[in-house]
């Protein structure tokens, strides 16, 4: 690899690196190709990307973006998991396939310019997801709205049952 082809590979990480907004680093050693295709899809279907990376040209690409704090994490076989729609969701998939393939080992992550363990990306995989929390949001906004329409109509309800009870009295 020649220096201006070094130089392109640099920026397309930084550029990469500068649109995620979680990172997650992780051992592949031992890892068939086929079983790297199918976390590739399985990752592409959640906003994220899946790529091996070389060690000092990634030190190189994080240095101006909130992933700074992985710099001294590239060492070793290493490749790079990056979350551009849901972090959660993302982490989520990635410990996942790291449950079913014992070779790919969560080695450590970024979020928010934050380093996190590998503990803290499988608490972040146990997080609901956006769409999860939305739902979540929605149906605690309907709770009082809910509530008030009960209310509000109980009136009308009273009063024709009041109503309604005069006339049978009457008619009686």
């Amino acid at each position: 690899m020649d220096r201006a082809q070094k130089e392109a590979e640099v920026e397309e990480l930084r550029q990469k690196f500068q649109g995620a907004k979680a990172a997650i680093l992780a051992e592949y050693r031992g890892l068939t190709v086929a079983r790297s295709d199918k976390l590739r899809r399985a990752l592409e279907k959640e906003g994220a990307a899946y790529r091996v990376v070389k060690n000092t040209l990634a030190r190189i690409a994080v240095e101006e973006t909130a992933f700074a704090v992985l710099k001294e994490e590239f060492r070793g076989p290493v490749s790079v998991v990056l979350a551009y729609q849901d972090p959660a969701a993302t982490a989520k998939v990635v410990d996942a396939f790291a449950k079913e393939n014992p070779l790919f080992v969560v080695r450590c992550g970024a979020l928010g310019g934050k380093l996190l363990g590998a503990a803290d990306v499988e608490a972040l995989s146990k997080l609901p997801t956006r769409d999860q929390l939305l739902g979540q949001f929605v149906g605690v906004l309907q709770g009082p709205l809910r509530n008030l329409v009960g209310v509000l109509s109980g009136v009308p309800r009273s009063l024709v049952q009041v109503l309604n009870a005069i006339e049978q009295k009457k008619a009686a």
